[in-house]
This record gives structure tokens, C-alpha cells and sequence, in this order.
């Protein structure tokens, strides 16, 4: 069973008298520990997508599951417990809190399901370790490097060893070493927890190291290329 499945999923908005199909019946099936990549230009939708995907938008119909819970139908309060607790997502500018430090917003997802510290303790630590981040932890954004301050977003949406990581644009603002080094950072802390991914990228460097390319074009999802399992994964 996929872990996630997406079907006949339709957004649309109205822009003065017209009417923007943004998504327009997207079905996808993304199968456990799968990382999958899509791509397309600015505007074609992918976004918004990725963000219905993950519960932070409501489609106008259609159906999202994860772990074959349908999070389209939640209420709000169930669908944040949800995320908190199975869904990460990374945001191409990091929205870090800026009057928090690297730690502080790193354990940010954690009080959302009301548990001590030190469940996440080992994984943490790992996190730290995985990112590089042990010597910035007391640190605010505004004193890290661009690089810097994805990591930390990264381990923001890893803390809670979500199920399904979702990432938009993670590596947009970073020149080609640092994308890499993010990339194989996302990868490493993937082999770590059997994770899925699913990843909105312009950059067809990055995008080749995906399980599966798809590519979303006036809204519409078509699957693009298919890579080598074997050869996508390596570090």
C-alpha cells in the first residue's frame, strides 16, 4: 500500500473574472521510503501541489492520504496532531523564527505533541551531528550563513522523524556545493529513518538523484522519468 496516495485532487482559484485551474486532477501513488522529485516551470502549480500534499492548503476536491488516513477530510485540529506527528515539510525560504536560536527552532515541531525533550533526544543528537549544526545551536538565524540556516529548517522538519518529508525548493537559494551538501545531508537523514520524500525542485542536477521525476505542467502531473533505484541514493 502506498504511504502516499494522491487522486482526482482539483485546485482552482478565481483571479478577477477568470477562473486558474492551479491543480487539475492530479492522482499519484509514492510508495514507502520513495524519493520523488517534481519539476516545472514557475507557475505550472507544483507548489501548490506539494502543500495540499502535505495539509498546509485544502484542495476544492479530490483526495489526499497518508498513510492511508484521508487528511482532506480532517478538521483542523486533528490535521495539525496529524502533521505534527507523521508529515515534515521544508520551506524554500526556511521561515525560521528569528528571535529563537538554531536550538529553539529545531525543537519548535516537539511541543506540538506534548512530549518531554527526551523523547527526541537520540535522534537529535544524530540530527546534530548529520547537519553539521553542534557548534551554531546557540545561535539566531540572522547569525548564520544561508546554508546554515537550511540545516537547521532541515532538522526542524526531521525532530519529530516524520514519515513523509516533504521540501519545496530546498536548494533554490543556495549556490551548486551547497545544494549538493543539502541534498546529501536530506539523503543521509533519509537512510536514517527509512523516509519518504517528496521534493519541488528547478534544478535537474538534483532532481536526477530522485526515484522518480514527475513533471507538473498547467497543472497537470505526468511522470517524466523513472531513475535507477541503486544509482539515486549514492552519496
Amino acid at each position: 500500500m502506498p504511504i502516499l496516495e494522491v487522486e482526482n485532487l482539483i485546485k482552482q482559484y478565481k483571479q478577477y473574472d477568470a477562473v486558474i485551474t492551479a491543480v487539475n486532477r492530479v492522482n499519484l501513488k509514492v510508495e514507502d521510503g520513495e524519493f520523488i522529485a517534481i519539476i516545472g516551470a514557475s507557475g505550472s502549480g507544483k507548489s501548490t501541489l506539494l502543500n495540499i500534499m502535505a495539509g498546509l492548503d485544502s484542495a476544492n476536491s479530490g483526495t489526499v492520504r497518508i498513510r492511508d488516513q484521508v487528511i482532506t477530510k480532517m478538521k483542523p485540529d486533528e490535521l495539525a496532531k496529524f502533521r505534527g506527528t507523521y508529515v515534515g515539510f521544508i520551506f524554500q525560504k526556511h521561515n525560521l523564527i528569528p528571535q529563537f536560536t538554531a536550538l529553539e527552532n529545531i525543537m519548535l515541531p516537539t511541543v506540538m505533541l506534548n512530549r518531554e525533550e527526551y523523547h527526541f533526544e537520540e535522534h537529535y543528537k544524530k540530527l546534530v551531528k548529520a547537519l553539521g549544526l553542534k557548534e551554531r545551536l546557540n545561535h539566531l538565524p540572522s547569525e548564520l550563513s544561508g546554508g546554515q540556516q537550511q540545516r537547521v529548517a532541515i532538522a526542524r522538519a526531521l525532530i519529530n522523524r516524520p514519515q513523509v518529508l516533504f521540501a519545496d525548493e530546498p536548494t533554490g537559494n543556495l549556490d551548486r556545493d551547497n545544494a549538493n551538501e543539502v541534498l546529501n545531508l536530506l539523503l543521509k537523514t533519509r537512510e536514517m529513518i527509512n523516509q519518504t520524500i517528496v521534493m519541488v525542485t528547478h534544478d535537474m542536477q538534483i532532481a536526477e538523484r530522485a526515484d522518480k521525476i514527475y513533471k507538473m505542467d498547467n497543472g497537470v502531473l505526468t511522470l517524466y522519468k523513472e531513475n535507477n533505484k541503486d544509482d539515486s541514493n549514492e552519496l
